[in-house]
Order: structure tokens, then sequence, then C-alpha cells
């Protein structure tokens, strides 16, 4: 058994290595066509371009491991069966479960490789092409957006409002701070100005009026410098710029949980981004629990009907996740079960299949 395993094992990883490089390669040319003429006009150099493909193949094989994955399992078991072996081996007493132990073994093996690619490769390649493209590809460098009339929601029936946010966070201008007692304003403060003082660990607001409410009374009280405690901190700020595509996944994890802590909102899309990084390694592991019990045996058409039916099936799926993800995105569904509902439909699929296969 153990050299069925490691055979059917090598015929597995030399057709997923080729599917791989196949799709990727499809990939690139696809992408290449489109901005070739780009690439002329801003006289890049062959290394250049290279160079900028090179960057892109984390992010692909990421993309297609899931097709390559189903692709591979349909090939190999597809060319046991129609070769013969595969009745041969069943003949044997080998049952579909000890049949799909080289396969899952495989798929273990492209999940942990996807995860860190996911998680940490393919987030360092992606802000080193941003990069390439804002130096090499575009008239002008990508200028750091300004940010304007941000809302914060602070423990303590806080809401922070900051009008301009300077893009190096050097500054940041037009503060004001209101301050709930259920749904009655207790105070507000305005500012010209605020900054962190990275010794104490408190803002500094600069010329800030601040009014009271008791009942119908208002108080106002007007000071050049004072000092507030928030739990907004200067990385969250630093980081309102960044793109969840190029955090590695435990920066990422920081990212969510310092925002939802000071109370950013809109965080939906780099929610499920971040759970993406750690579902979408798993779809490669589950899609082969289809394509290996639908090749099981032999079917009219052959081999070409099957690896039609995986194409589809392969496509399939990323259309559902790239459909699923956006109405995440625009928080329609949770963001988590954005993220993880293909891999739970498409379990669903191969389970069912797997128990349709005859032993």
């Amino acid at each position: 058994m153990k050299i069925l395993n490691k055979y059917i094992l090598g015929q597995f990883a030399k057709a997923f290595l080729f599917t791989s490089i196949a799709f990727a390669c499809l990939f690139i040319l696809i992408n290449m066509v489109e901005k070739l003429d780009e690439f002329i006009d801003k006289k890049l150099g062959l290394w250049q371009i290279v160079h900028y493909y090179l960057l892109s193949i984390p992010s692909i094989l990421l993309v297609v491991s899931p097709v390559s994955a189903l692709l591979s399992s349909i090939l190999v078991a597809g060319k046991l069966s129609f070769s013969g072996e595969l009745p041969a081996i069943r003949s044997a007493g080998v049952s579909m479960r000890q049949l799909l132990t080289p396969f899952i073994t495989g798929g273990v093996l492209i999940l942990l490789f996807n995860l860190l690619n996911a998680g940490w490769i393919s987030p360092s390649t992606f802000a080193e092409k941003n990069h390439f493209e804002q130096r090499y590809l575009k008239r002008n460098p990508a200028q750091p957006q300004e940010n304007r009339n941000i809302h914060i929601l602070e423990p303590g029936n806080r809401m922070l409002s900051i009008g301009t946010l300077d893009p190096d966070q050097a500054e940041i201008s037009a503060v004001s701070i209101e301050e709930f007692s259920g749904a009655r304003l207790k105070s507000r403060t305005d500012a010209d100005s605020m900054r962190y003082n990275q010794k104490t660990g408190e803002w500094i607001l600069l010329n800030a009026a601040k009014r009271s409410f008791t009942g119908k009374d208002e108080t106002f009280h007007l000071t050049p410098v004072t000092s507030v405690k928030l739990a907004l901190s200067p990385r969250s700020l630093s980081e309102l710029n960044l793109q969840p595509d190029e955090m590695n996944l435990i920066r990422h994890y920081r990212y969510l949980t310092e925002k939802e802590g000071a109370g950013f909102a809109g965080l939906e899309r780099s929610t499920v981004k971040f759970h993406n990084k750690i579902a979408l390694p798993f779809a490669s592991l589950i899609i082969i629990l289809i394509g290996v019990p639908l090749s099981a045996k032999k079917k009219r058409g052959g081999l070409a009907s099957e690896i039609s039916i995986t194409l589809f099936a392969g496509f399939l799926f990323m259309g559902v996740q790239k459909t699923i993800a956006i109405a995440g995105y625009q928080g329609m569904i949770n963001p988590m079960l954005a993220a993880w509902l293909p891999n739970i439909l498409f379990l669903g699929i191969g389970y069912a299949i797997y128990k349709t296969a005859i032993d």
C-alpha cells in the first residue's frame, strides 16, 4: 500500500506542478498582451518586465491552485481508470477512502504552501509590485491619499471626528470629540489640531474649546493646550491607506483588532480579505474530494469530457468565490461567512460525490 501511495502521490505532484505552471503562464500571457503597449510606451527593459511578472507569480498561484489541484486529481485518477490500473487496484480491495489517501496527502502539502503564500509571500510581493507600478507604469507616482471627515467611535460613548489627516500623519486638523450619555450630548470639544505625546501616551489638543451641557445650561471653556486619552493609536492612523493585500497574516489581524477597538467603520472588505487568506488555501484540499471520485470510473466521452467538467467546476468555484466576496465587501453577508461559504458549498458537493462513488 505504501508503494501505491507513493506512486499516486508522485503522479499527482507532477501533474499539479505542470498544471500550475501552465495556468500561471496563461495568466501572465493574457496580462502581458494587455499591458505590452504600456511597457513599450514607458520604455521598460526586458529585465524590468520579467521582474514585474515574477512579483505576480505568488498571487497567481494562489488563485489557480484550486483549479490546478482539481485538474491534477482528475488527470491522475482518470489515467488510472482508463489504463485499467484503477479497476485492478479496486479489485485488490482498495477502498475509495484508501484511494483518496495520497491525494489528500498532496492536498495537505498544497494547503501548507498556500497558507505560507497567502499569509506572507503574496503580501510581500504585492507591496513590491505596487511600488513597481507607481515607479514605472504611472506618469506621476501615486501620492499619499489625504483623509478627510473621519469619524471614529471611541470607548465610553465618545465620538471622535477628524476634519483633515495629513498623509504622513504629521498633523491632524479640525478635531472634534463628542461625549454622550445615552442619546444626550454631555460635552463637545473642538480643537484646531491634535498630536500624539509618545511619553504619556495621550493626545495633545491645541486651541481646544469645550462645551459642557447640563440640562438647559451650557458652559464654555477655552484652553490653549490640553490632553486627552484615546483608544486611537498613531499606528492605526498610519495604516489608514494600507491595502489589505499588502499585509501579512499577523499584521492584518493586528490591523483589524486595532481598527475595531478604535471604533473604525467600513472594515468589511478588509475582514473578508483576512479570512480569505486562510480560507482560500483550504480550497485546494476540499476540491480534491470532487476530482478523485468523479473520475473513479469510466464515463462516456473519455478523459476529455472529464477535463471539461473539471475546468467548469474549477472556474465555477472561482466565480462563486468572487461573487460571495463582493457581497461580503458590501456588508450583505457576514465577512467571515463570505470567505468560507464557497469552501462549505464545495465541501458538501465533494462529500455527496464521494458517497455516490461505488466501493
